[in-house]
């Protein structure tokens, strides 16, 4: 969908719309009518995995020999897109599909990727990725967390917070030093598997300002024994640099549903103003209705022909870190502007949680932070100057 009649994204073709059509249909009719109560209970259903895995919503780009969908990064996209065009905030499949499923099938042993990526397409393993500590955030090489090898185990010890889907993961990508004195040459990516991993422990669903629905989680690891096979790869240290080979998608679908939340907020907002009336004309009537719409809609138009371009380079391997970086980063900025400008021409009402536009505005604070906060994408573009 986009605000600009006869525009259309570079990368959709035929096979995609149709898939668009499919998952929009699958949201309405499975996931919709629990949203509200999904948000109550602070997660999604279990099964919710298990009907999406049925449906062909998970690990759509994984390769269909690991029981993938067999497409690319477009196909992640769409089932993303129509995701955030349904309201439906809690359900972390960008993390369990777009990035945890891709560290095991670029990095895994063929017996590794055997093993997790068919169950992780069919929803029976919820995967997440436990990176920031309480007192490590965007600063990686400053992890505690250490994996020590004795004999064929990794110890594990350790905790990590803010974690999606970290009450109902069964398969945890950590990252751990496995060589506390070696820095970023010292940082390895471990996969716990929690139904069988003694000493792990799940702390509280963390209550947040937005995304509700959505289980974030502590966790803690204390002499949690994992085989060495767990290890993803074949050799310790390469943690870091699969870090950062992989950041650049994960932060486009940060921008990608930055993309798709703007646009929200514009169509919302437009229904409301044509429809509301104060001092005897509709409030789309006023000239500052107009001009300030007017910039949301040019700034949210800026950012999907930017987005989509971005797209199309990581489809060709050609998107680097810094211009990821760049689409996280503004996209989401300007994702607060233009929902927060929006809000504002709904009154009192766009204070009310009943209205999607208050959903819009809790869910979108995270942005900015997650994913590597904004002051440190700009940290990274800056450096290329």
């Amino acid at each position: 969908m986009s605000l600009n009649a006869g525009y259309k994204s570079p990368w959709l073709n035929e096979e995609l719309e149709i898939l668009q059509g499919a998952v929009a249909k699958f949201y309405e009719r499975e996931f919709q009518p629990h949203v509200e109560r999904w948000e109550d209970q602070g997660c999604v259903d279990r099964d919710a995995w298990l009907k999406a895995g049925e449906a062909g919503i998970l690990c759509a780009s994984i390769k269909e020999e690991y029981g993938g969908g067999g497409g690319n990064f477009a196909h992640e996209m769409v089932i993303a897109e129509e995701q955030g065009r349904a309201g439906i905030s809690g359900f972390g499949n960008s993390v369990h599909s777009g990035i945890v499923a891709h560290y095991v099938q670029s990095y895994g042993t063929e017996e590794q990727k055997k093993k997790w990526l068919p169950k992780m397409a069919s929803g029976e393993i919820v995967g997440a990725i436990a990176m920031t500590e309480p007192g490590t955030g965007s600063d990686l090489q400053g992890v505690k967390t250490t994996a020590k090898k004795v004999g064929n185990q990794y110890v594990v010890n350790g905790q990590k917070t803010f974690i999606t889907n970290g009450q109902q993961a069964n398969l945890i990508c950590v990252v751990a030093k496995t060589d506390p004195a070696g820095g970023a040459k010292g940082t390895s990516l471990i996969m716990v598997e929690t139904d069988e991993a003694e000493g792990f422990r799940r702390g509280r669903n963390l209550k947040k300002m937005g995304q509700k629905a959505q289980d974030t989680s502590e966790l803690f690891f204390d002499e949690v024994k994992v085989p060495t096979s767990n290890l993803l790869g074949t050799e310790e240290g390469k943690g870091f640099f699969q870090l950062m080979q992989q950041l650049p998608q994960e932060r486009l679908i940060i921008a990608v549903n930055a993309c798709v939340a703007m646009e929200m907020a514009l169509k919302y907002t437009t229904d409301y103003v044509k429809e509301r009336t104060a001092f005897g004309q509709r409030i789309l009537d006023f000239q500052n209705t107009q001009f300030k719409l007017a910039e949301c809609k040019t700034e949210a138009t800026i950012a999907r022909v930017f987005v989509d371009d971005c797209a199309v380079k990581l489809l060709d391997g050609k998107l680097d870190a810094t211009t990821a970086a760049m689409a996280k980063w503004w996209t989401t900025q300007k994702e607060n502007e233009i929902i927060d400008t929006c809000l504002q021409f709904f009154g009192g009402y766009g204070y009310m949680m009943e209205y999607p536009i208050a959903k819009l505005y809790t869910n979108a604070r995270i942005q900015k932070i997650y994913g590597g906060t904004n002051e440190i994408m700009k940290m990274l573009v800056a450096r290329t100057l």
